[in-house]
């Protein structure tokens, strides 16, 4: 059963426990496993094999039983960095997810690349400093959860400064662009029909503002390719193009590099970034695992975020800090989400 391992941490190694956890039981995987020759997290393990294609084999062992555990409407988030051999960069990120894409059990549905604010300036004459890192987005199925409007949602609440009720006059133009028109009686008459619907959603500020197109007077959509609005304009004879005013949700992420005081730990993903994949990818009460949970950084969002965990961390003293900032974490009351 799913519920021993709730809301905690387990010591171990994630190959062997993983295969405990039940199918399709899990909503989100979200990890950072160990980069490739980067760093040594004690006593050896993933991240210290001998070649780049070892490391990416056992990688796969992992993977695979995540895609068994995480539900078919869930998601599997894997960030990882990448590596120089004899100054030349592997492309090991790449590697994986090609590797993942093989075995075509899960489909990649997004590169999510953060942006770091504050790389380490690594000195070296002839190469700028690398300053993204990928978080591929995997799912099992169509069906996967993803609520695109709550990811980075800040912007649209206090940067944009939310919706704006239209005035009087808006879509006047289109009314006299509509007599003008070769459009048949019948598509000039449903023509107004649906632009008095949308007249009222901008003056209601529904939406921030719309766009009608209308056959023979202006340009085709997607420069006349196929496409669902060039449809309407050759069945209906127009199309209205309905304006949210919200951000567009892009595939890119900014963030600082994460300090945080007395981390023992030698590599911490933002707990920015975290929140807002979990606000992409899952809702209050869903179950999120981490089977390389290193300094806790998932759970403690999560925790946050009032969703469920289960850690997975092979050294001892790594999951001790992370129940330690876990319990500061509720002991402080800490459950405002970051801007």
């Amino acid at each position: 059963m799913i519920e021993k391992y709730l809301n905690k941490i387990i010591c171990g190694d994630c190959c062997q426990i993983l295969q405990e956890i039940p199918d399709n039981s899990i909503d989100l995987t979200l990890t950072s496993p160990p980069y490739f020759c980067q760093r040594e997290y004690g006593g050896g393990g993933i991240g210290n094999e001998p070649k780049v294609e070892d490391y990416i084999s056992n990688l796969m062992t992992i993977f695979r039983q995540c895609v068994r555990i995480t539900k078919k409407t869930g998601t599997i988030v894997f960030n990882l960095g990448d590596k120089y051999i004899d100054g030349n960069l592997l492309l090991v990120p790449y590697r994986f997810a090609i590797e993942v894409q093989k075995d075509n059990i899960v489909k990649l549905i997004n590169e999510l690349t953060w942006v770091k604010v504050n790389p380490a300036p690594k000195q070296c004459a002839k190469k700028l400093i690398p300053a993204t890192e990928p978080f591929f987005i995997f799912a099992k199925t169509d069906d996967y959860y993803f609520n695109k409007d709550a990811f980075l949602e800040y912007r649209d609440k206090y940067l944009n400064g939310g919706k704006k009720k239209a005035g009087n006059d808006v879509g006047k133009k289109y009314y006299e662009l509509i007599d003008k028109s070769d459009l048949s009686k019948e598509e000039k008459e449903q023509a107004k029909k649906e632009l008095n619907e949308v007249i009222m959603e901008a003056m209601q500020g529904k939406i921030e503002s719309f766009r009608m197109k209308i056959r023979g007077l202006h340009a085709l959509p997607y420069g006349g390719q196929a496409g669902g609005r060039l449809t309407q304009i050759e069945n209906k004879g127009f199309t209205i193009i309905k304006i949210y005013g919200n951000s567009i949700r892009k595939d890119i992420i900014e963030s600082n590099v994460e300090t945080i005081k007395g981390n023992i730990h030698p590599a911490v993903y933002p707990e920015f970034i975290i929140q807002e994949l979990l606000k992409l990818l899952t809702k209050e009460g869903d179950v999120v695992l981490d089977p390389f949970l290193g300094s806790g950084t998932t759970a403690v969002v999560a925790q946050r975020l009032k969703r469920k965990y289960i850690g997975i961390e092979i050294h001892s003293e790594y999951v001790s800090y992370a129940e330690n900032r876990i319990k500061q974490n509720a002991d402080n009351h800490t459950l405002d989400m970051f801007i």
